[in-house]
């Protein structure tokens, strides 16, 4: 792969309701044999009905991605990513602390704002204010890791007394997924990474260098495209290369349907000579 050195990543399958999980699992583990760097899985907890049709997160990701640690050496693992103004910060924060325990230093808990309203009524969470509960529990879920206990004030998160456990080594690292401008801030105030969707090469590397001026430290910065047939690969070798160029710390490529996922993960990893 050309400089500058970028890690190349597989977002495993998870759009079918019917998916078995032990295959993502088999796919984490193939992924980390072609010299795969991370493996990342999406989260939807009640989409509209119908998985397929754009959504992913039939499996739960948190929970799959411990039977990955188990089945896997050292490849990173992230989510791509949790919603978070719809799961329990204080619960999420424990989750996240229990698989660093069971995996140290692999990993990596990347969260959004998220955008389908439809799944925001289903559960019945404000869908109005979800930028500022995601801001708050990313200030919450940053003091639960390295505090590890009350105070903590805010406007819809907070507690005084009690004490947190397990706690990390180290505090899990924080990823926001996101294009707009508010995913961007959030980005550069929180977390310690970022990723894209949808952005060209060119238009990634410009936000980039924006979230990094902005941050004044270190942030990683990962794009994500697709491989989603075989003869789609070349391109996608291309479009990765493209986004090291423009600066991304990663790239993690989503291969379609379950049906021939390994041999589309391979041809990519030939194509990039990851091996």
């Amino acid at each position: 792969m050309s400089a500058p050195p970028t890690e190349l990543h597989a977002v495993l399958p998870s759009e079918h309701a019917d998916l078995d999980p032990h295959l993502v699992v088999g796919l984490a583990r193939r992924a980390e044999d072609l010299g795969y760097r991370g493996v990342w899985l999406p989260d939807h907890p009640l989409p509209p009905r119908g998985y397929g049709g754009g959504y992913g997160g039939a499996l739960e990701p948190v929970v799959t991605l411990t039977a990955v640690a188990a089945a896997t050496r050292a490849v990173r693992l992230g989510t791509s990513v949790l919603i978070l103004p719809l799961r329990d910060p204080f619960l999420l924060a424990k989750q996240a602390a229990t698989l660093d325990r069971l995996a140290p230093g692999r990993l990596v808990l990347g969260v959004g704002a998220g955008w389908e309203a439809r799944e925001f009524a289903a559960l019945g969470a404000d869908f109005a204010d979800r930028g500022a509960r995601t801001d708050e529990a990313l200030r919450l879920l940053r003091h639960l890791h390295t505090v590890g206990r009350g105070p903590f004030a805010g406007d819809r998160f907070g507690f005084t007394d009690g004490e947190f456990a397990p706690l990390p080594a180290t505090p899990v690292p924080l990823l926001v997924g996101g294009t707009s401008p508010a995913a961007l801030r959030r980005a550069a105030r929180y977390a310690d990474g970022w990723q894209a969707v949808g952005l060209d090469p060119e238009a990634f590397g410009a936000a980039a260098r924006d979230l990094r001026a902005r941050a004044g430290r270190p942030v990683e910065a990962g794009a994500r495209t697709e491989a989603a047939t075989l003869d789609g690969v070349p391109a996608a070798a291309e479009r990765v290369r493209a986004f090291a160029a423009a600066g991304a710390d990663h790239v993690a490529v989503w291969f379609g349907a379950p049906e021939g996922y390994a041999d589309r993960m391979a041809a990519l990893a030939r194509a990039l000579d990851t091996g």
